[in-house]
């Protein structure tokens, strides 16, 4: 946990035409394990494959094929656990989901109900600087992907591609303590932050490596407290499970809709009836997909082809031994030790990559300049070129080069940017480039001097002017600037123009 003071934050209120409503919400998260191979097989998991071309025997269900347990997916889950601050289950065991759909060749999933691997833990979700929610965690259970069925290729006919099918899913189930469509998303923003801090899931929605499932249901205000003090459910309202959510700002826009539809139906005198339904980005409306089933219409049940899953405390605490310094931790590391604000702590550790050049840059010199430089120029210059940290053409010793110029007097700030503007386009050695083309900041006070007695000199209009209103005393500092080709120091520029005009 951060060492910080937080605030909670209030929940959503919405208002009904004859009550305010607030929300409960709570996330099912399917993260695809970071592996190359399946959850029960040998089988590639490479994206944008060939249809159909990933596909071992077993996971196209031929007749006699055994699955074989991916060690490594159960490492992968085993950390993400240890990420999230979570119980690990020494004892788990592997159950049979039954449906029937094309894309399921087994005719059943291989999922743990009944015995996860991974049970309580938590997500600290930060919201604004100094608000954040506290997120339980309920269970983390592994189990396999489906396949994909494709509709639009032909009108007449349907097509399946099995390429996903047996990929190792970790399923992240929250409790229902989000209480707004924008914490919702939050929470989603932090948990795959952990899961790439650890390697566990590349968080990549566009290509449904992550996605959410959101349980939405509305109570009266107070009802939710009754429920905390309780855990009886009953204080709460029907949920309705909206499928699929592979993007934050949809995730946001469903929630909303899902809340006013339930509240029209409560207070029309009707009852929402629980079932899971589907998100139309189009339409902005939720829809009916089916009724929600309950663990006994999937007719679950131990999976005879796997041996209950036994791992020991030690391996446990070796994965540990391994795990990376997370989110949190760092950041209150770099309001420490930089002297951050914990909004700057907050961009500079949102990508490990982010982090991992920041204090490559901050190491050894002002942490809050090299903060200034990375966050406002790199990062907005990245943004505006489409790009990311992972291809910045500046390299962490070249900013780090510009930020000891500046902090030396040798450059001023704009000449500094200025000389990045160099280094982003055509590459170089700061110190070097500054020296070539003559860059270097005038510091000699008796030069500066000599440049302000000859612009107020040329000028005795204006220092009437500015003598009466000493605001205007900043033309004579862009003067003298512009004079000296823009490398005075800007300080001893306005020091000296004060000085001289009696200010």
């Amino acid at each position: 946990m951060l060492d910080l003071t937080y605030e909670t934050p209030k929940p959503k209120v919405i208002a009904g035409a004859k009550h305010d409503w607030e929300l409960v919400i709570g996330l099912e998260v399917h993260a695809q394990v970071s592996s190359n191979a399946k959850l029960f097989s040998g089988a590639s998991t490479k994206f944008g494959a060939e249809p159909n071309s990933n596909v071992a025997f077993v996971d196209a269900a031929m007749p006699g094929m055994l699955p074989v347990i991916n060690d490594y997916c159960v490492e992968q889950a085993v950390r993400t656990g240890l990420g999230l601050n979570a119980q690990i289950n020494l004892w788990s065991a592997f159950d049979r989901k039954n449906y029937f759909y094309p894309d399921l060749p087994q005719g059943y999933q291989i999922s743990q109900l009944y015995h996860p691997i991974v049970g309580e833990g938590e997500i600290l979700v930060d919201m604004t600087p100094g608000v954040a929610r506290l997120v339980r965690v309920e269970r983390i259970h592994l189990e396999q992907d489906a396949g994909k069925s494709i509709h639009d290729m032909d009108p007449n006919m349907s097509f399946v591609d099995l390429n996903r099918t047996g990929v190792a899913l970790m399923e992240i189930v929250s409790r229902p303590d989000i209480r707004g469509p924008e914490e919702a998303a939050a929470y989603v923003v932090k948990l795959r932050q952990i899961l790439r801090y650890l390697g566990t899931c590349d968080g990549n929605m566009q290509n449904g490596n992550m996605r959410a499932d959101v349980n939405v249901s509305i109570c009266r205000p107070g009802q939710y407290e009754k429920y905390q003090a309780t855990q009886d459910f009953s204080h709460l309202g029907t949920r309705c499970e909206i499928k699929n959510m592979n993007s934050m700002r949809f995730i946001q826009a469903a929630i909303e809709v899902e809340a006013r539809r339930q509240i029209a139906i409560v207070e029309a005198g009707g009852e929402v009836v629980q079932e899971t339904r589907l998100y139309d980005v189009d339409k902005n409306e939720t829809r009916s997909m089916r009724s929600k089933e309950e663990a006994h219409d999937y007719r679950y049940f131990p999976d005879p082809d796997l041996l209950p899953l036994e791992i020991e405390q030690a391996w446990v605490d070796e994965i540990k031994a391994t795990l990376p310094e997370l989110p949190d931790a760092k950041k209150a590391r770099f309001i420490a030790d930089f002297g951050l604000s914990e909004y700057d702590a907050n961009v500079l550790t949102a990508e490990v990559a982010n982090a991992t050049y920041f204090e490559a840059v901050a190491q050894g010199r002002d942490g809050k300049l090299a903060a200034n430089w990375v966050i406002n120029e790199l990062f907005g210059r990245l943004k505006k070129d489409d790009a990311d940290i992972t291809t910045s053409p500046v390299t962490p010793a070249q900013l780090g080069g510009i930020v000891d110029l500046i902090s030396s007097d040798a450059i001023s700030g704009k000449i500094a940017k200025d000389l990045f503007e160099i280094v982003y386009t055509t590459g170089g050695d700061p110190a070097q480039i500054v020296e070539e083309r003559g860059m270097k900041q005038v510091t000699d006070t008796g030069a500066i001097e000599a440049a302000v007695d000859e612009v107020i000199a040329a000028n005795p209009a204006q220092v009437e002017k500015a003598k009466a209103n000493p605001k205007l005393a900043g033309w004579f500092v862009g003067q003298v600037m512009k004079a000296t080709g823009g490398k005075a120091n800007p300080a001893a520029v306005n020091a000296l123009v004060a000085q001289k005009l009696g200010l």
